[in-house]
């Protein structure tokens, strides 16, 4: 244990016993001196005196009222209509890694369709040997791979790009969430129909659409087609919800969450990319000159603070503070994350949860003491493949202001003495 890891150890047992000394009406923090008597402790509580629920109560789990925070969000304004629109997970009220289904975000773009399973078809067809449609019967005797993976909306943190806009984590980077998947690798799918009338694969592509009213359309180069794209029909160990394409969907790990097509119906095995809506007027990265960067699927690095935050402020006053956010990275594993209390004049290396993982979230922590000064928060992720995510300034240095998507800069919460967080541009 490091010198710095020991002063933060020893400060908090100073804390925590100087708490119990000074008696419950004078702490900042909560803590109970255990020589007041404390009724939840000392009385039986309603709770404790009469039968509560039995397992047949809810058939299927819901979470507590308590917790009635962790709920996904829109933003009214966004879109006309919430059928072509996009709400917000939680990410300010969760912790670890895994986005329970229930809260992840979701996007559509002519609302969440009802498909039951007996009805689902995928058509497997174009520059293959044998054109093939299977059932979802079909894909169940297929081998299948568990793979914990991120998917994020390429306009996550897009309102951004012209100065603080949105006041809370939720909506400045919640349009991303991290589950494990079960489902079969697109390679199996395509090997099955064969690919020797191909020939060449290189250059090769394969289109791909849903079933619902806008498809959806996405062309995805066959060399990732073939690497790690699933075939998704499980998420957390149980079938999709109808919002995330139920019965079975795309994932598409480390690129933009649009070519992870839900209710996916068809792919086409074609010599040349569609150049459909999806990745020409949308999707693409317009500059500064009125250009526009299309095929720029890999989400770049990228981090933010979740608590305190906006919507997460400090309420149990100075002493002992876990700083924690989440970190990503669309190329690789996350390596480092880096937190700055000063607006990016000092760095400090955060504590990872666990070892960074390939194309899906990590939780850092930063244990520290705050003593009641305002703090202007920040992290910067870096990745295995060398990436450092960059300021918004340098961001802008190379496409100007009229991008809206893959804005991957630095965020800043400017936390204030009385531990409430509003967004900031530190740029």
């Amino acid at each position: 244990m490091s010198d710095k890891d020991n002063n933060i150890v020893s400060s908090r047992r100073a804390f925590l016993g100087g708490a119990v000394a000074a008696g419950a009406g004078a702490l900042t923090a909560n803590a109970a001196n255990a020589q007041t008597p404390d009724p939840l402790i000392t009385e039986i509580q309603p709770w404790a005196q009469e039968f509560g629920d039995g397992v047949d109560a809810v058939r299927y789990g819901l979470p507590i009222e308590h917790e009635g925070d962790v709920i996904r969000r829109n933003v009214e304004w966004l879109t006309a209509d919430t059928v072509s629109s996009i709400n917000f997970t939680p990410i300010h009220a969760l912790d670890g890694t895994i986005t329970p289904q229930g809260c992840a975000f979701e996007r559509h773009h002519s609302g969440a369709i009802d498909l039951k399973k007996e009805d689902y078809r995928l058509m497997i067809n174009g520059l293959v040997d044998t054109p093939l449609v299977f059932s979802y019967a079909d894909l169940e005797r297929f081998p299948r791979e568990n793979h914990v993976y991120f998917c994020e909306c390429a306009a996550n943190t897009g309102m951004e790009w012209a100065g603080a806009q949105l006041n809370g984590a939720q909506f400045t980077h919640g349009m991303i969430h991290n589950m494990e998947y079960t489902g079969v690798p697109l390679r199996t799918l395509l090997e099955e129909a064969g690919l020797d009338t191909a020939g060449d694969l290189a250059g090769k592509w394969v289109f791909v659409e849903g079933a619902d009213a806008s498809s959806n359309g996405r062309s995805i180069p066959m060399e990732k087609a073939l690497d790690d794209v699933l075939v998704a029909f499980k998420a957390n160990g149980e079938a999709l919800r109808k919002e995330h394409g139920y019965p079975v969907r795309l994932v598409v790990p480390g690129w933009e969450g649009n070519m992870w097509v839900k209710w996916i119906r068809r792919i086409e095995v074609m010599d040349a990319p569609v150049e459909s809506r999806e990745e020409t007027s949308k999707y693409t990265d317009t500059l500064e000159d009125g250009t526009s960067r299309k095929w720029t699927w890999a989400m770049d690095a990228k981090s933010v603070v979740t608590s305190p935050s906006p919507q997460a402020p400090i309420k149990h006053g100075t002493g002992p503070l876990v700083i924690t956010g989440l970190a990503w990275s669309g190329r690789g594993a996350i390596t480092r994350v880096d937190v700055s209390k000063d607006g990016g004049k000092n760095w400090e290396t955060a504590r990872l949860a666990k070892p960074g993982e390939k194309m899906a979230l990590t939780r850092f922590y930063l244990d520290t003491d705050w003593d009641g000064s305002e703090m202007m928060l920040q992290s910067r992720a870096m990745d295995d493949t060398g990436y450092v995510q960059p300021t918004k300034t340098q961001l802008r240095e190379v496409r100007g202001l009229n991008s809206i998507y893959h804005n991957n800069c630095i965020q800043t919460w400017l936390v204030r003495s009385n531990g409430e967080a509003e967004n900031v541009e530190v740029s």
